[in-house]
């Protein structure tokens, strides 16, 4: 069995279930096994690249890699041409791993570990962000090279699900003493950054930030700063429905309007969410099962403390019953009952879903969960021995046929 991590290959059958075939294929290329698995659809990952480009063809992606580490994933958007967004020296590693430009990095974390710091001067990382005097000290201690972002606060978070300005971001009275203490340190800044927060759901907060990023610009010239060329428009992009669309719109209108002056500006974002959260599925195996009159109650080997979140509360489970339905494994037609979906530890807490309608299942059944790839496997932890981060990652693209 290959190690985490590696890309793992089985047969392909193309058709509208074509990632229900493929997981049933996994599950029968090793029968000894019940452990859960994750499946990583290339097809997804290159349309949501093109989604990106067709809707904003002039920001570069620097993916956020604390949404989703895999490297199979990594790997894909790396093709891609795109930059990653990392927070830590592992997360550098493991970019640098795939043999990607050091260049193709934004060190993104306003507040960094010194030992890191060093770690990304030696690796020839050489931009990151701050948002404090204090940043600036360590940087010109450890990584005088470095070029920075002066992270702000947004003025709105856009109803963010996962707001981060209460922890990030400099105040606009904060800005100039912030870009002075850089100069002074002889540290060049040569952009602006933000984050709106995960998950936010309108776009006019992010016109509202470039409008708050293009008055940090004209503060530097006005101080006399060398012309600032770098604008980052942090993450929190949704891939629901036309969300993403709507806020293309809104930044496209937001550039046009605050840096149409600016040509020569490079315009890059940290989407994590928007390009890990679709293009994953989750397989979980049923290990138990009570039965309380007309109630189910399944367990699973994978919950809330591995990689079965679901923040996206239109995310359910698709029953698998190869083992007790062989015929008819997606249950099609079959009865319902009202159930109730556990995860394996001993803390009652672990509950997934209660009183939702599923057929009746046995153990050694198996549930499947749709677009789990957004801080899913990255927050995970080995609460109670479970060791989740040993969950295999399978590759394969659902476009593709195979002919008999």
């Amino acid at each position: 069995m290959a190690e985490n991590g590696e890309t793992l290959t089985a047969p392909l059958i193309h058709n509208q279930n074509a990632i229900l075939h493929f997981i049933r294929s996994v599950i029968v290329s090793r029968p000894a096994s019940v452990d859960p698995f994750f499946v990583l659809d290339i097809a997804a990952v290159a349309a949501m690249a093109e989604r990106w480009t067709r809707n904003l063809p002039a920001v570069r992606p620097f993916y956020a890699v604390k949404c989703n580490p895999d490297l199979s994933l990594l790997r894909e958007l790396a093709a891609y041409g795109f930059g990653f967004d990392c927070a830590s020296r592992s997360e550098i590693e493991a970019v640098l791993s795939l043999d990607v430009s050091p260049d193709r990095i934004i060190y993104a974390n306003p507040c960094k570990e010194a030992t890191h710091i060093i770690y990304a001067a030696g690796a020839g990382v050489n931009l990151t962000t701050y948002d404090s005097v204090f940043e600036v000290e360590k940087i010109q201690k450890h990584h005088p090279n470095c070029e920075l972002l002066i992270r702000i606060k947004p003025p709105d978070e856009g109803d963010a699900e996962f707001p981060l300005a209460k922890k990030f971001g400099a105040l606009p009275e904060e800005v100039e003493p912030l870009l002075r203490a850089a100069q002074a340190a002889q540290l060049r800044v040569i952009g602006v950054a933000f984050h709106i927060g995960c998950g936010a759901k309108r776009g006019d907060a992010y016109k509202a930030a470039i409008k708050a990023a293009r008055q940090v610009f004209d503060t530097a010239a006005r101080i006399g700063m060398p012309k600032l060329s770098l604008l980052n428009l942090g993450g929190g992009y949704s891939a629901k429905g036309r969300l993403f669309e709507s806020v293309a719109e809104c930044i496209t209108t937001g550039l046009t309007e605050f840096f149409s002056d600016e040509p020569e500006v490079t315009v890059i974002a940290e989407p994590g969410w928007y390009f890990a959260g679709p293009v994953f599925t989750l397989a979980v195996n049923v290990i138990g099962k009570r039965q309380r009159g007309n109630r189910r109650e399944y367990w699973m080997n994978d919950g809330i403390y591995g990689s079965v979140k679901l923040y996206d509360e239109k995310i359910v489970p698709a029953p698998f019953a190869c083992a007790s339905n062989p015929e008819n494994p997606t249950c099609h037609g079959e009865k319902t009952y009202e159930s109730t979906l556990f995860g394996p530890t001993c803390d009652a807490a672990d509950t997934v879903l209660t009183d939702h309608r599923l057929p009746e299942l046995q153990v050694n059944d198996w549930l499947v969960f749709p677009r789990t790839g957004g801080y899913t496997k990255s927050v995970a932890c080995n609460f109670n021995g479970f060791n989740v981060n040993s969950i295999l990652t399978y590759v394969t693209d659902s476009t593709q046929a195979k002919t008999n």
